[in-house]
C-alpha cells in the first residue's frame, strides 16, 4: 500500500516509529508536511499538490496533526476523504477532538464520567463560577492549551476569582473545573486503535505538580485497566468518532472521570511504558480499512 503520514516533522518519535512499522510489514511510505501542501478545489476532481507534485495513487494516510495548525490540517484530511482515501482519523472527529468544550458536551450526552466542568461568556460573576464548580481548589483551563500548557490549579476562593477575572479581561476563554483530590497529581491515558485498547499507562506528576503529562516532567508506567476504565475509555473514543484515541481519565471515588479524548496521541509513552509496539497495531488497523 501507498501510506502517507501528514506530519510536521519526520523526527518525531511517533512519525519515526510509524515509518518504521509500514516499512517492516512491505508497504511505501513517505512523511508529508500537511502545513505545505496546496489544495485545489473543482467540480468533482479534489487534487492535493505537494512540492509541486499532484499526490495520486494513495491508499491511506494517517493524520498527526498539530494543535497550532488544526484548521489547515483538518482541510488536508478532508481533501484526502473527497479523494477516497482511508484516514486513521476523520476529519469530523479531529475537529470535534481539538474543541475542549464540544468534547465535554459529546462526552456528557454520551453518559459519561466527568469532571464538574462550568463555561460562561466571561461572566462578571465569578464568585459563582468557583462555587458552580464545587468550591475551591479549581482547575482553570484554557481552551487552547496542549499538554498541561495553561492549566493552572487555583488552591483559594479568592486566587480563583481574581484568575478568572485575569483571563476574561484578556479575552481567553477559560473553563473552569472541579478539582479530584484523590487522583493524587495522576491519571491514565488508554490508547485505543480500531475499538480496542492496546495498552494503558498511569503518568504521575513529579513532586509537587499536579499536572502529570510526561511533557512536564511526569512519569509513566504501564497499568492494567478496570473494566470500569476500559469501558469508559472505549466509549468515549466512540462517541468521539476517533479510531485512534488517547483517553485520559481520573481515578476517582465516583469511578473514572474523562479528562480528554485525544486525536493524535504521541507513541513515546505508551510505547516504553508498556513495551507494546503500538505503531505496528496502527499500520494492521490501516490493512484491515483497505
Amino acid at each position: 500500500m501507498n501510506i502517507k503520514i501528514l506530519s510536521a516533522n519526520a523526527n518525531l518519535y511517533s512519525t519515526k516509529r510509524l515509518v518504521e512499522a509500514a516499512k517492516a510489514r512491505k508497504h511505501d511510505v513517505e512523511v508529508i508536511n500537511h502545513a505545505k501542501c496546496d489544495i485545489v478545489i473543482e467540480k468533482k476532481n479534489p487534487v492535493i499538490i505537494y512540492k509541486g507534485h499532484k499526490l495520486d495513487h494513495v491508499d491511506a494516510i494517517i493524520p498527526r496533526i498539530g494543535a497550532s495548525v488544526t484548521f489547515y490540517g483538518t482541510a488536508v484530511v478532508r481533501q484526502f476523504e473527497m479523494m477516497r482515501v482511508f484516514t486513521t482519523t476523520e476529519s469530523q472527529a479531529l475537529v470535534r477532538s481539538r474543541d475542549k468544550l464540544r468534547s465535554l458536551q459529546i462526552l456528557s450526552r454520551a453518559g459519561l464520567g466527568l469532571p464538574k466542568t462550568v463555561f460562561t461568556n466571561y461572566s462578571k460573576n465569578v464568585k459563582e463560577i468557583v462555587d458552580q464548580a464545587g468550591g475551591a481548589p479549581v482547575i482553570i483551563k484554557l481552551l487552547e492549551g496542549t499538554q498541561g500548557i495553561g492549566v493552572i490549579l487555583v488552591e483559594s476562593r479568592k486566587a480563583a476569582e481574581s484568575v478568572i477575572e485575569a483571563f476574561n479581561n484578556l479575552q481567553a476563554r477559560v473553563i473552569v473545573q472541579e478539582f479530584i483530590k484523590e487522583a493524587g497529581g495522576a491519571d491514565i491515558r488508554a490508547f485505543i486503535v480500531d475499538g480496542q485498547v492496546v495498552g494503558a499507562m498511569k503518568r504521575q506528576g513529579k513532586e509537587g505538580e499536579f499536572r502529570s503529562n510526561l511533557h512536564r516532567g511526569g512519569t509513566a508506567s504501564v497499568i492494567k485497566l478496570t473494566d470500569e476504565e476500559e469501558t469508559a475509555a472505549l466509549k468515549a473514543a466512540k462517541a468521539m468518532g476517533l479510531g485512534i484515541a488517547g483517553v485520559d481519565m481520573l481515578q476517582s471515588a465516583r469511578g473514572p472521570l474523562i479528562l480528554e479524548v485525544n486525536s493524535s496521541p504521541g507513541l513515546e509513552g505508551i510505547e516504553q511504558a508498556t513495551g507494546k509496539d503500538i505503531a505496528n497495531t496502527i499500520i494492521k488497523y490501516i490493512e484491515r480499512n483497505v
